[in-house]
């Protein structure tokens, strides 16, 4: 669309024509000026459009550069997650049987009863390294000394036995014996 803005030649045509001209050509200045005013207020505000749409891209740009950081990280997650996918499925594919008839035979408290005996794990673990493997080292020379204890224990209790007496309090004790425990 073309300004109504008269050009020079519009002005020589109009000195040509008259005064009329002249003074309509005077009274068009005024316009011209709001015009071109009007003109300026318009560039100001597109440029300032402008300026707010090149800060809007280059904060889009930050935000499209930490998200391609993001989607790097995250191939790099799926790239792990299939590989060690891969490693387990035939493990997983054999153990899939076991452990469905684990999960519909095992109930809530025996899950809790195992969750209760892992946390007893390491007071048990040290209780038989401290308690009951030095007592199972030692069983090997203990038997002999048992066998030796018994067969004293037979001697003496023939030795008792040859005591004029011993027989019959020996056989009281064992009717004593009789009488407190009822088979």
């Amino acid at each position: 669309m073309r300004l109504p803005v008269p050009g020079p030649r519009d002005v020589l045509s109009a000195l040509e024509r008259g005064g009329d001209q002249v003074e309509a050509l005077i009274g068009a200045v005024p316009r011209a000026l709001a015009l071109l005013e009007r003109a300026e207020t318009l560039l100001d505000g597109a440029q300032a459009a402008v300026g707010r749409v090149r800060e809007v891209t280059e904060a889009a740009n930050v935000v499209v550069v930490r998200v391609g950081a993001v989607v790097d990280d995250a191939e790099l997650a799926v790239g792990r997650v299939n590989t060690l996918t891969d490693s387990l499925e035939p493990s997983l594919t054999k153990l899939q049987p076991t452990l469905e008839t684990l999960a519909d035979t095992t109930h809530p408290d025996e899950v809790a009863a195992l969750v209760r005996l892992v946390d007893h794990l390491p007071a048990l673990t040290d209780q038989v390294e401290r308690d009951v493997l030095p007592v199972l080292t030692t069983l090997g020379s203990v038997a002999p000394d048992l066998h030796d204890l018994l067969n004293v224990s037979r001697e003496l209790n023939e030795i008792l036995g040859k005591i004029p007496g011993i027989g019959r309090l020996k056989k009281r004790v064992e009717e004593d014996d009789d009488i407190e425990t009822p088979r």
